[in-house]
């Protein structure tokens, strides 16, 4: 490291204090106070520190986008390690509630709050995910795990939906107990749901949409799934589906859909299962399009009737109901008291209400059926007692413009999980002190329990009244029970409405008429009474209900089980209010006996963007999370505190007695710091384990006392590596020069012998050189010499030799002029003798004499223009005599036997049978068919397939016992249509066999001896008739008549075949334009006809009648 300043990269991270942006824990935030509070939030935001600690509680903040802390990677650096030795992050509050399960064996639960769009639903994702990733390995490990996982698709497609601020708005509150065995591996677990916005399926606000699983089903289904369901592709068609909204951008419905399949298939359900779940959905959908019209009775009542039965008929049969059941519960209602019952009928308002009804409790029955049926899937297979860590992924606090019954049991579940929060906090605050020995200080904070008094009082509370309000007879409407709010809680403090105490003197007009106002410990939030007493009835018909229970569905009875007539409950069911109040007491109980973890998410912006943070915005969501309220309780007693060891190791070189190394115990090393350092004494405390600060100055304080002892101790140890590398390097240089000295002299010492010896060698060089020219001088002397004297010798004897030359042929002439003379005497001696005998011979002798050189002549000149040995050559030279015309034809003749002779002994055996049966095809079609002069110039091969050698036919080869002579496709000419089929025909010495083509199965098998004749036309077609001997076992179904484009090699090696077998007759070849053909018992007629054929040149067969085929071959030119 070079210059005088550390950097931060020499520090190995061991806290969230080392390099820290901003104050990774908000305790230790100095000075405290709301804006400060939001500027370190943004601070770190602006710097993609999504993740800030409040003590053990976790602020998530929504980046908006994907952010590179959620790899593998991650995963193992926060695995077993202490809460703050990294940065804030999801996995350390996730690993330190797993530890504490599989260490401890205490059950723990994470409870993860927010509004909407905040993050919840990834956030407990991310738990999910990293506990499946660090826990145990192991195939039925994984399976669980996997499940589990897998849950979450199936829960988010029917229970969440787009909303104006979250386009995967979980619209339910969700609670899961993971069950884990002692080595801390997953079991299975238990999901408990909680209000369902049911509303949402009949009616969306603007800008929003309904349920993710409409939308899937209807994009990504196919063709044949949704025409069983009896639906089409577009959103339009429906009405409880918002148009609006259809489409989202980022989210693929089709693709979603298939990943719910997948995930349903792995949960556990059958395929029977899933598609009695798109049944039911696709009922809902079709429940939307049931419209009503008035209709008046002749007693002057109205009732309603439905106008298009045709959505209804299909909805009915998609469920198997009866059509006129359901249509009559759509239009009366049947009140049943005691022994009495009475019907009225409904009017169109109230069918609707009863469709919309129906619709609402069909859906939400469904939702609860897929919980149980997934926790059955899930659910743990032993029956030893379990670990268990619950998740809580719920709704956050709700204030919206306009706020109803749905918002009102929201926050009242969000004040019951901050008294539980504030309790709980203060409880581990409370245990710490105890367990450290730290005296406990009561801490004042504000208790909410007043707010949940004044919602849950059985008797004065709030639910109470509307449950009440909801069972009085007589007309019950929401103005009275706002009426009777305004009675009961005029004089609450929490509780404000236009008559009440606490507002009677505000002049609020703000505060209409037909709204109440609630303190909430978020902050004040106004409640529309329109709807609350309708939605806590959440009333369905009994009529409805009956006729669902009669329904042939096997999943609808199981919805609807209070329709079974037999089991008739005149008992009024209980309210949405009294069942929501019941479950959240079930779930703080639940909760009460676990150790409770928190992730509070936070909403950056309401733009769905990254990078966005609006002040306000989070303001708020701060204030109703009470983030403040929660960094005061962990700031009245001591706002840090650290385990013995690591704080001494952390602040060790502040002090010269614990530097560089303590000795002792770990808490007397500490005491003698802090004692080195004068800290005063009111700052800190000493518990078992671990020390307290008071005030977080005390800590920045010991901070920046360690910076900057960590810059000293960098400068000392850049110092003391500086004066080591300097004298490492003299050192080094001072030996590399005792080297290089001995490496320079044995150089200079080894070049100073290279030049001696050198210089030695040139001397020796010139002297061997001196040497050798003198021994050669003397040595040319010695050859001149000899080389003279053989000169003068050599011309000498030639001198001699040319003398006896000259004498020689001076002898010569004179022994040849004497003979000449002798030779012309002794002619002239002879020449007078026989004078007289010359003269009467002459005549013969010229006359013998021309006529040989004629003949030499002409034998020579036939020489050289001598034809070529080409048998089919017709050329010869001309005669040049006219007495020499027999000689010449002669000579012609036997020259072209000869050749032929020569030709013929250059052919194999089997050459010559192919000519053989050239020869054989010209004698049985030439001049008889048009399509012979073009098959003179193709070779007969016989095995077109190559049968043997082709893989495709190795059965078919194994199955002939004869060797094949011919194999080619030919065409089966079919006589009802006159279309060919593909067969493969094979020709031995024994008989003809026609196959299949693809597979390879013989068709038909004749024996030769079976074969009478062939027959054939004398066009330009291939067609040709097998005709069979009568009563033969090969003519039961007839002759063949069969196309081929190698009919001239077949029918030759068929006639071939007859000729050379001894035991059968020669086979009768028909060449004509009309033959019989023998089909079954009927005898057909096939015609050859010239014509222009309607595809194109190729040759077309035509069946004109039962007695007729007509063959249409194109006009040759």
């Amino acid at each position: 490291m070079k210059g005088g300043t550390p950097t931060a990269k020499m520090e190995v991270k061991t806290s969230l204090l080392d390099n820290m942006i901003g104050v990774g824990d908000m305790v230790l935030l100095e000075p405290l106070s709301e804006d400060s509070f939001l500027e370190n939030l943004k601070n770190r935001f602006d710097h993609n520190e999504v993740y800030t600690y409040i003590g053990s509680v976790v602020i998530s903040m929504n980046p908006y986008r994907s952010l590179p802390i959620y790899t593998p990677d991650k995963v193992e650096e926060y695995r077993n390690r202490n809460f703050y030795e990294l940065s804030p992050h999801i996995y350390a509050l996730a690993d330190e509630a797993y530890r504490s399960l599989r260490d401890q064996d205490k059950d723990q639960c994470i409870l993860i709050t927010g509004e909407s769009g905040a993050g919840k639903t990834e956030a407990s994702k991310l738990v999910m995910s990293y506990v499946a990733a660090v826990c145990g390995k192991g195939q039925e490990v994984n399976k669980v795990k996997e499940q589990l996982l897998q849950s979450n698709p199936v829960l988010e497609a029917f229970g969440n939906a787009k909303t104006v601020r979250n386009d995967n708005s979980s619209r339910f509150g969700k609670y899961m107990d993971i069950e884990f065995d002692f080595k801390g591996d997953p079991l299975g677990g238990v999901i408990s749901n909680y209000l369902l916005e049911k509303s949402r399926v009949v009616k969306q606000p603007r800008g929003e949409r309904n349920f993710h699983v409409f939308y899937q089903l209807l994009s990504g289904a196919s063709d044949d799934t949704l025409k069983k369901l009896k639906l089409h592709r577009d959103f339009s068609k429906y009405n409880y589906l918002s148009l609006d909204s259809a489409v989202v951008n980022g989210l693929d419905d089709a693709a979603n859909f298939r990943t719910v399949r997948n995930a349903m298939q792995i949960v556990g359900f059958m395929e029977d299962e899933v598609l009695s779940v798109l049944e039911l959905v696709a009922a809902v959908l079709k429940l939307g399009n049931i419209e009503f019209k008035p209709e008046s009775r002749c007693n002057g009542t109205d009732e309603s009737r439905i106008k298009d039965k045709n959505d209804l008929k299909e909805m009915c049969e998609l469920l198997g109901i009866e059509q006129s059941v359901l249509e009559r519960a759509f239009s009366y209602r049947t009140v049943e008291a005691k022994m009495e019952k009475v019907s009225t009928t409904l009017n169109v308002a109230q069918a609707y209400y009863a469709r919309d009804a129906l619709a609402k409790n069909l859906y939400s029955r469904l939702f609860s059926w897929l919980v149980s049926r997934i926790n059955e899937s899930i659910k743990a297979q032993t029956k030893t007692r379990h670990k268990v860590m619950g998740v809580l992924d719920i709704y956050g606090f709700e204030i919206f413009e306009d706020n109803s019954f749905e918002q009102f049991i929201i926050n009242y579940c969000n004040e019951k999980l901050q008294q539980i929060f504030i309790e709980l906090t203060l409880r581990e605050e409370q245990e710490e002190y105890v367990r450290e020995g730290i005296e406990w200080t009561n801490i004042e904070y504000f208790n909410n329990a007043v707010i949940c008094d004044l919602i849950e009082n059985n008797q004065n509370g709030i639910l109470a009244m509307l449950d009440e309000e909801c069972l009085r007879p007589g007309t019950v409407t929401d103005e009275t029970f706002l009426d009777k709010l305004n009675t009961i809680c005029a004089e609450h403090q929490h509780f404000e409405s236009r008559l009440s105490k606490n507002s009677k003197f505000l002049n609020d007009h703000s505060l209409p008429h037909s709204c109440f106002r609630i303190q909430h410990y978020a902050g004040k939030v106004l409640y529309r009474v329109e709807g609350f007493v309708d939605k806590n009835n959440d009333l369905l018909y009994r009529d409805l209900s009956q006729a669902m229970y009669k329904a042939n569905h096997s999943l609808i009875k199981q919805l609807f089980p209070e329709g079974n007539p037999t089991k008739v409950n005149l008992k009024r069911p209980p309210t949405a209010g009294f069942q929501f109040r019941a479950s959240v007491g079930t779930l703080m109980r639940n909760l009460q006996t676990k150790n409770p973890n928190y992730i509070r998410c936070i909403k950056p912006n309401d733009k769905k963007a990254s990078h966005i943070f609006t002040d306000s915005l989070v303001r708020h969501q701060v204030r109703y999370l009470g983030l403040m309220e929660n960094v005061r309780v962990r700031r009245a007693g001591y706002a840090f505190r650290q385990a013995y060891e690591p704080c001494l190791e952390r602040y060790k070189m502040l002090c010269k007695r614990t530097w560089p190394h303590w000795r002792g115990p770990a808490r007397e090393g500490v005491e003698v710091l802090m004692a080195d350092l004068q800290v005063p004494v009111e700052e800190f405390s000493y518990g078992r384990s671990k020390i307290f600060i008071r005030n977080p100055r005390t800590l920045f304080l010991l901070e920046e006392r360690r910076r900057q002892c960590l810059h000293d101790l960098a400068t000392l140890i850049q110092k003391i590596y500086r004066g080591w590398k300097c004298r490492s390097q003299f050192l080094l240089l001072k030996k590399s020069q005792i080297v290089v000295a001995a490496w320079y002299r044995r150089y200079a010492q080894q070049k100073k012998y290279q030049r001696i010896k050198s210089a030695t060698t040139v001397v020796q060089s010139y002297t061997r050189g001196w040497q050798a020219r003198k021994l050669l001088r003397e040595l040319k002397y010695q050859k001149r010499c000899e080389e003279a004297v053989t000169t003068i010798a050599a011309y000498w004897h030639g001198t001699q030799a040319r003398r006896e030359l000259r004498r020689l042929k001076e002898e010569a002439r004179r022994k040849h002029a004497v003979a000449v003379i002798w030779a012309y005497w002794q002619g002239l001696k002879v020449r007078r003798e026989y004078r007289k005998f010359f003269r009467a011979n002459a005549g013969k002798k010229i006359y013998d004499f021309t006529i040989q050189r004629i003949m030499q002549k002409y034998f020579l000149g036939l020489k050289s223009t001598m034809p070529s040995m080409s048998p089919i050559d017709k050329n010869w030279p001309a005669r040049p005599y006219l007495f020499l015309d027999g000689v010449h034809t002669e000579l012609r003749r036997i020259f072209h036997l000869w050749r032929c002779k020569k030709y013929r002994s250059q052919f194999t055996e089997e050459k010559k049978a192919v000519y053989e049966e050239k020869l054989e095809a010209s004698e049985i079609f030439k001049d008889k068919k048009a399509l012979y002069p073009s098959s003179v110039s193709q070779p007969f091969k016989g095995d077109y397939l190559e049968i043997s050698k082709n893989p495709k036919y190795q059965k078919l080869s194994s199955a002939m016992d004869e060797k094949v002579l011919l194999a080619d496709v030919v065409n089966k000419i079919n006589r009802a249509n006159g279309k060919g089929t593909a067969r493969i025909f094979l020709l031995t010495k024994k008989s003809v066999v026609l196959a299949d083509q693809k597979t390879g199965q013989v068709k038909a098998s004749v024996p030769l001896p079976d074969l009478t004749s062939v027959s054939v036309s004398t066009q330009s077609d291939g067609f040709f008739a097998l005709k069979l001997k009568e009563g033969s076992a090969s003519a039961v179904k007839g002759d063949f008549l069969l196309s081929s484009e190698h009919l001239i090699e077949i029918i030759t090696k068929l006639h071939r075949i007859g000729a050379t077998a001894a035991d059968r007759e020669q086979l009768n070849i028909d060449i004509s334009d009309e033959f019989l053909v023998q089909f079954k018992q009927d005898k057909v007629c096939v015609k050859f006809i010239q014509g222009a054929p309607k595809n194109g040149n190729s040759v077309s067969c035509k069946r004109k009648n039962n007695r007729l085929l007509e063959v249409s071959v194109p006009t040759t030119a």
